[in-house]
């Protein structure tokens, strides 16, 4: 006899199975702004699922989100930096089981995870969403954070944005002679040396282009950049959009070697190298660190 779920269960199979082949159609991440608008074209979502709840959340989302967490812990996705991830074990979970399946193991994982790191032998319902709800609220503060930085970040005009660049190069230890002025470039926007002389190499040529988030750099660009090299240097692409995945491919089978840096990883780095900033570049982009408390995990 097949076994009988509850809506939110049915629910949860499904919203999260289409966001793991999502994310295994697009190389394996995927922002987690970006999946869920992709999960709500391709899942088909009942009036209930659609409906507003009491604490004024679209239920599917919420369950969506609850659920996550579960799938985090049996080790299918990984979040960082406002990204989710497909593991490998994921991808063979959606190899060998149902939608159902899958989030059954999952919602078990995430039992004996608890198991293993409360007091307590076994806690209500009530608890366990309450847990569920402060996972999801960080990982929220989190996500409207970047969103923030995002947007900071994208009403920089484009010589603004190369000054960032620049700024963020010299916190990693680098020398920046050369940040082209207003007018043509040649391809160059910035020149890095990690001599002051730059008799040493690599020297590395930056190009760099200022988009909308979810603009998308393409192949030829790469190979634009790939045209400037010459023997000694390296080739740095840096976009506050994305790369096509023809660009990526363009870079990795490059004679050349050419570093690819999307507008979240650009933030990832600028708050890595945040605290090696002089005053006047940290004021590009001015940050400030909250700390919440976390676990042993």
């Amino acid at each position: 006899m097949k076994k009988e779920h509850s809506r939110s269960f049915i629910t949860a199979a499904k919203t999260m199975s289409a966001a793991l082949r999502i994310l295994q159609k697009n190389d394996g991440s995927m922002s987690s702004k970006e999946l869920i608008r992709q999960v709500e074209e391709q899942v088909e979502l009942t009036g209930w699922e659609k409906e507003i709840t009491k604490k004024g959340c679209i239920r599917w989302q919420n369950v969506y989100h609850f659920s996550s967490v579960d799938y985090v812990k049996a080790g299918f996705i990984v979040k960082k930096n406002n990204n989710w991830y497909l593991t490998p074990e994921g991808e063979e979970a959606l190899k060998k089981y149902t939608p159902e399946e899958m989030h059954e193991i999952a919602q078990k994982a995430y039992r004996e995870w608890r198991r293993e790191t409360q007091v307590t032998e076994e806690s209500d319902e009530d608890s366990v969403d309450e847990e569920k709800e402060t996972i999801i609220s960080l990982e929220e503060l989190e996500t409207k954070a970047l969103e923030d930085i995002k947007g900071f970040v994208g009403k920089k005009n484009a010589y603004e944005y190369q000054d960032m660049v620049a700024a963020l190069l010299r916190a990693m230890g680098y020398h920046t002679p050369f940040i082209a002025p207003k007018g043509k470039d040649g391809g160059v926007d910035v020149i890095a040396y990690v001599d002051p002389l730059g008799a040493q190499t690599p020297r590395i040529k930056v190009q760099v282009k200022h988009y909308n988030e979810n603009n998308t750099i393409a192949a030829k660009d790469v190979r634009s950049l790939a045209g400037i090299l010459r023997d000694g240097d390296i080739g740095l692409f840096v976009t506050s959009g994305i790369f096509s995945p023809d660009a990526k491919a363009e870079a990795n089978r490059n004679k050349e070697y050419i570093r690819l840096i999307d507008g979240n990883e650009f933030i990832k780095m600028w708050k890595e190298y945040y605290h090696k900033m002089s005053d006047d570049d940290k004021n590009m982009l001015p940050l400030h660190n909250i700390a919440f408390l976390g676990s042993n995990e």
